[in-house]
């Protein structure tokens, strides 16, 4: 069985983690074979350590951790990764793989552009 977990960087405002409960929830419509769970670095519940857990008692032999983070600074680059190494040695039989941040991808970019650029081609009105 494969997992995903998106991984996000948290808040102390729960509200803030919404969008991406709802990206999991569009994950979980495209691909319903998928075990998905959200993850937050910090202030939020589960933390990765949770999450992956979660998963292998699922059933996962074959887990990805998805960033949605803009950017790839030091919590992608350092922070994430020794925190997947630490799942690595507790869940060997498990296959964790670390996937480029989401802001890493041009179509997300392109997504960006074009909300950016919506209300200018829409003659300034905001789409609400």
């Amino acid at each position: 069985m494969q997992g995903l977990i998106l991984f996000a960087h948290g808040a102390r405002d729960p509200r803030w983690a919404e969008p991406f409960q709802q990206v999991a929830e569009r994950v979980r419509a495209l691909q319903p074979d998928l075990a998905v769970s959200v993850a937050f670095l910090e202030f939020l519940e589960p933390d990765l350590a949770t999450a992956g857990q979660a998963l292998v008692q699922a059933g996962c032999s074959e887990v990805a951790v998805l960033p949605l983070f803009l950017g790839a600074g030091g919590h992608v680059r350092k922070d994430l990764p020794e925190r997947l190494e630490r799942l690595r040695r507790a869940h060997p039989t498990v296959q964790w793989t670390l996937r480029p941040a989401v802001g890493e991808s041009g179509r997300l970019v392109e997504a960006l552009a074009q909300i950016a650029v919506e209300p200018i081609a829409a003659g300034g009105q905001e789409n609400a």
